[in-house]
């Protein structure tokens, strides 16, 4: 349901962002029902997300055939259970850095599970916990795949799938193999941003702004608790998406407001519910939080920096080679330099700076949200390359660069 929402509501105002490329939003039904939605693109970018879900599967069985499980994925798993269950109180174990619902989620679908889980029954029930991680991961390479389509057109939407479904890092993220699993973060994080931008392109329109937008405001309220609920340092999207409402819409600053406050009660409304309404557990939580978790001597280490370029390289090696390209293209080609290209780099830079200021959990995380915007920089710059006299030549080398990309991930994962 957030998916389709997100499809017919959130990205109806995404044609604005791209002033050379026209696009128009359908109704929900007729997308549904409509070629358009079981075209070529469409079979395209399904073939390429089975790929991504094989690839999850198949890590996830040598992690389980290989290793023993992990002592604090025990622990965090059996913490969800039993506070689902009531057999111990949601105020225990209180972390600064997330909400219960990072517990919960995990625990959600252990419920199913009715023998104890240990080291001998492993492979056995290893698979339950990741299955909504394997879903958020695949929802938000749908996600990105169709804002860079709204965006940049098909060729920016392949190419920004591509990179995601190729990407270790976000294989591992998906998987919670040696990685934390920050995948309903990351997906919350794109679609608050993207929800925010959309909304406020469709202040324009004369209709009752809290009425017509209940949709936007519902995927931006959840998309808000994903995020933050996951990672409380992630509050940063709070005033982030404020500053897009208000900056796209300066003439309806007051409607924007109205849509950006909506949101936010209602993002307190479900964050309160991972602490099952219980108002001074709650409350007790906030105060425990940590929502500024940087370290400013951080940003004076060279290694701070040497380490987050690994870090990143290590979830995409293409991004090594890309992004440089790319933000030469950006800096010295004007017609590059509009909002669709600028707003995820800004949201990227924002997490990456974030990123190098917290080297521990928050930092990693934060890394880990600003790749999918960092693929979406780099569909909308190749897009528009693919525009110019250049186009045959941006083509070879795109297809030489992500297939070799994907050939390399799939040898590196046959290994395992």
């Amino acid at each position: 349901t957030f998916a389709m929402l997100l499809v017919d509501s959130s990205m109806s105002g995404f044609a604005e962002l791209r002033p050379h490329m026209v696009k128009h939003s359908l109704p929900l039904m007729s997308l549904i029902f409509n070629r358009e939605r079981f075209g070529k693109p469409q079979i395209l970018a399904g073939l390429l997300l089975l790929a991504f879900l094989t690839q999850c599967l198949c890590l996830v069985r040598a992690y389980t055939k290989s290793s023993p499980p992990d002592s604090r994925e025990i622990s965090r798993l059996q913490t969800g259970v039993a506070k689902w269950r009531g057999q111990l109180p949601v105020s225990s174990g209180l972390s600064p850095q997330r909400s219960p619902l990072w517990e919960l989620v995990a625990g959600a679908p252990l419920l199913l599970w009715r023998t104890p889980m240990d080291a001998s029954n492993f492979p056995s029930w290893a698979w339950l916990p990741r299955v909504l991680d394997l879903l958020a991961g695949c929802l938000l390479g749908a996600s990105l795949w169709y804002v860079a389509r709204r965006l940049f057109g098909n060729s920016g939407g392949y190419v920004s799938l591509a990179l995601y479904c190729f990407s270790p890092g976000m294989v591992r993220a998906a998987t919670g193999v040696g990685s934390e699993p920050e995948m309903f973060a990351a997906w919350g994080a794109f679609g608050a941003v993207f929800t925010a931008i959309a909304a406020a392109h469709t202040l324009y329109a004369p209709r009752e702004v809290v009425l017509w937008n209940w949709r936007r405001i519902l995927l931006l309220g959840v998309s808000l608790t994903m995020a933050i609920g996951m990672q409380f340092s992630l509050a940063v999207l709070l005033p982030l998406a404020l500053a897009f409402l208000l900056y796209l819409a300066p003439e309806r600053r007051r409607a924007a407001l109205g849509i950006w406050s909506a949101a936010a009660v209602l993002f307190g409304l479900l964050l309160s519910a991972s602490y099952f309404f219980q108002f001074a557990t709650f409350v007790a939580g906030l105060r425990h939080a940590r929502f500024v978790d940087v370290t400013p001597a951080a940003f004076l280490l060279p290694e701070t920096y040497r380490h987050l370029a690994l870090e990143i390289g290590s979830a995409c090696p293409l991004l090594s080679l890309l992004l440089p390209v790319c933000l030469v293209v950006y800096a010295a080609w004007p017609r590059a330099r509009y909002f669709g290209n600028t707003a995820p780099l800004l949201v990227a830079v924002l997490c990456l700076v974030l990123a190098a200021g917290a080297p521990h959990f928050p930092g990693a995380g934060f890394a880990l949200v600003a790749i999918p915007f960092l693929f979406c920089f780099l569909a909308g710059i190749f897009a528009d390359l693919l525009e110019t006299r250049h186009s045959a030549r941006i083509r070879v080398f795109l297809i030489a660069a992500l297939s070799g990309y994907a050939l390399w991930d799939l040898t590196i994962l046959a290994r395992l």
